[in-house]
């Protein structure tokens, strides 16, 4: 659901932090500790509190260690979205929220993990549909997943047996992805790279996945990454993408998708790749699926 893409915004997931604190450029946050005291002119939420003082903001939260997953990006969302500048500062502060709660870089990424992959697995999560339609959608042993962000579904899949690449642009997040899959015992290959220009020869795998991508891309790009998917692909490409009324700036989207755009995309593979096989539908988003066998 989140796009961790730590060098654009020039932050070291795993750099040390002082307890119960963690800050950036421009960005402070810390674990509050005790009850919550009202601060005025602060936004005060239901789990934050959050002050900007021109280009400095400064937020204070109260999750603890069990609380951390991927859920965070709803709940900054829906309560620090009037006060958040854009998807950098929603990086930034959910870092900061991880980081701040877990003493430890690896510690506290490796229990957000955690947190996030029982949520997901168990069917709790709210993109838990997306990665089980994605995973019954996988054929063959060899998955090359495309812009893996924090790699959710890659270490779902090595879990299930998959023999896995992760790639994403962001050489901090696959970095942090590697040290992760190690601890859980999850092994899956990481590739820092450009999802149109990926470093991997033709048919490097039988199943291409690109979950929840394009909708960061504007639409000549996407369409490259769609033509590489098919260069990578032996088997099938996946395409998964939300259907929203407007694109959700926060989470770094900027081109919205429907019925008719996926099919859009459809037609440019068959015209990439004559004689795929198109099959567009909708289950929590959208899904545009290419057989080339």
């Amino acid at each position: 659901m989140t796009v961790a893409v730590f060098d654009r915004v020039e932050v070291d997931p795993l750099a040390p932090a002082p307890r119960g604190t963690w800050s950036a450029p421009g960005v402070q946050v810390r674990r509050r500790r005790g009850p919550h005291v009202a601060h005025p002119g602060t936004l005060c939420t239901a789990r934050f509190c959050a002050q900007r003082h021109g280009d400095s903001l400064t937020v204070e939260h109260d999750f603890t260690p069990g609380e951390l997953s991927d859920e965070l990006a709803v709940l900054l969302t829906e309560q620090l979205g009037g006060i958040l500048r854009g998807q950098a500062d929603f990086e930034l502060v959910f870092t900061g929220v991880v980081r701040s709660t877990v003493d430890g870089g690896l510690p506290a990424w490796v229990r957000f993990y955690r947190n996030s992959l029982t949520a997901l697995e168990s069917g709790a999560a709210a993109f838990a549909p997306v990665h089980r339609r994605a995973a019954e959608l996988v054929t063959g042993r060899r998955l090359l997943d495309l812009g893996s962000c924090f790699g959710f579904f890659p270490l779902r899949l090595s879990r299930l047996g998959f023999d896995v690449t992760a790639s994403d642009l962001s050489a901090p997040t696959m970095d942090l992805l590697a040290r992760v899959s190690a601890r859980l015992h999850r092994p899956v290959r990481t590739l820092a790279c450009d999802a149109a220009r990926v470093p991997m020869p033709d048919n490097a795998a039988d199943t291409v996945t690109a979950l929840h991508l394009l909708e960061h891309l504007p639409a000549a790009t996407g369409d490259a990454v769609l033509a590489e998917a098919l260069r990578l692909a032996r088997d099938r490409v996946v395409l998964a993408v939300p259907f929203e009324e407007q694109p959700q700036a926060c989470y770094g989207h900027i081109r919205r998708f429907d019925i008719a755009e996926l099919a859009r995309l459809g037609e440019r593979a068959r015209e990439l790749h004559p004689g795929v096989r198109v099959t567009v539908s909708e289950h929590h988003g959208g899904w545009l699926v290419l057989d080339l066998g």
